[in-house]
């Protein structure tokens, strides 16, 4: 199927009203706030949690750190006012679930990632005392309110450092599979969720497992940028509005252990477990896997290909379940078919 041409109207757009979000869970026994067809698209606004964490009003967080007002989005001021978050729950506000017509267990959902819009000019970065890959660095919370240019595409940092904008949603997901009817947005998984993987920005495809009728597709945790491993714990934090197109592919996920992903240069196969050494074995078993099936290579030749020309990253390593990601050229190969819409 076609990608949607580039400029055209999606077919639906979701709002992140109140009604429409899930702060902290991925939820399978929450109904779907919208539906849609298998090729269709859907612009869905999402909501950053930063500055509504610990029962704080976002509204006078982010004015206190010199946003202006008009620029505080309503629906964030909404939704902290009337959607309740469990002490037990991730801190991600999640928009969703999108119920996909004619998805059911066993099937693989395709998600084009269309366009990443940035809702507002600033991000949050946040860390602290017992945060990421250091948690003994610092003593106290550090939160730095960082004011972006969309134009020129920057964020102003400190010390005149200007980052580049990438945005992608550190959440895609689909809901988990039995027996759990709701897990939290803090850990990724086989359903996808908080992998934090700095790759799915416009222009890539995620490829997810199918474990309930619909799919019931979750999208949130906006990032303006991330280096990979997300290792002070947070990313440029905002809110986003990605553009997403859907599309079932039936029985190709039943065969599926991971998430898979790719863009135009390259496939990435993933790996996760909370033990990182095992999140990598996991991410390299995959890419031989993938070399075996669709380059045709012995268990042998996959492997050394792996060492010879195969990158693995970490993609998440502060969110309780590590994730590893490879990154395989599509140079290699003669012919680049989207191999992964396969079983």
């Amino acid at each position: 199927m076609a990608a949607t041409a580039p400029g055209r109207a999606p077919d639906a757009t979701l709002r992140s009203t109140p009604q429409n979000v899930s702060w902290g869970w991925i939820a399978a026994d929450r109904p779907a706030v919208l539906r849609v067809r298998s090729g269709q698209t859907v612009k869905i606004d999402t909501v950053s949690n930063q500055g509504m964490n610990a029962g704080r009003d976002p509204a006078p967080y982010l004015t206190g750190a010199g946003i202006p007002p008009e620029q505080v989005l309503q629906d964030q001021k909404d939704i902290f006012r009337e959607v309740r978050h469990e002490q037990a729950a991730g801190s991600h506000v999640l928009t969703g679930p999108v119920h996909v017509e004619g998805a059911e267990p066993g099937d693989m959902l395709e998600v084009r990632i269309l366009d990443v819009e940035c809702r507002v000019p600033y991000g949050v970065n946040s860390t602290g005392a017992g945060w990421g890959a250091l948690p003994q660095l610092l003593d106290a919370p550090v939160s730095m309110v960082i004011r972006l240019d969309t134009e020129r595409r920057v964020a102003f940092f400190a010390g005149g450092i200007e980052v580049p904008l990438a945005p992608f949603m550190g959440i895609i997901a689909v809901a988990p599979p039995p027996p759990f009817p709701r897990v939290s947005t803090k850990p990724p998984g086989r359903y996808g969720g908080n992998m934090d993987l700095r790759h799915l920005v416009a222009g890539a495809t995620l490829y997810l497992p199918v474990f309930h009728p619909g799919a019931l597709l979750y999208t949130g945790d906006g990032h303006g940028a991330q280096g990979d491993g997300e290792v002070d714990g947070s990313a440029l934090e905002m809110s986003l509005t990605p553009t997403l197109q859907l599309i079932v592919h039936k029985g190709a996920g039943q065969y599926m252990k991971w998430p898979r992903a790719e863009d135009a240069a390259h496939y990435y196969p993933m790996g996760m477990d909370g033990d990182l050494e095992v999140a990598l074995k996991n991410a390299v078993q995959e890419a031989v896997d993938f070399l075996q099936r669709h380059a045709a290579l012995t268990p042998a030749e996959a492997y050394a290909l792996c060492t010879l020309n195969v990158d693995f990253r970490i993609g998440e390593a502060v969110n309780v379940v590590k994730m590893v990601y490879g990154v395989i050229p599509k140079k290699l190969f003669r012919h680049c078919p989207s191999y992964w819409r396969q079983a």
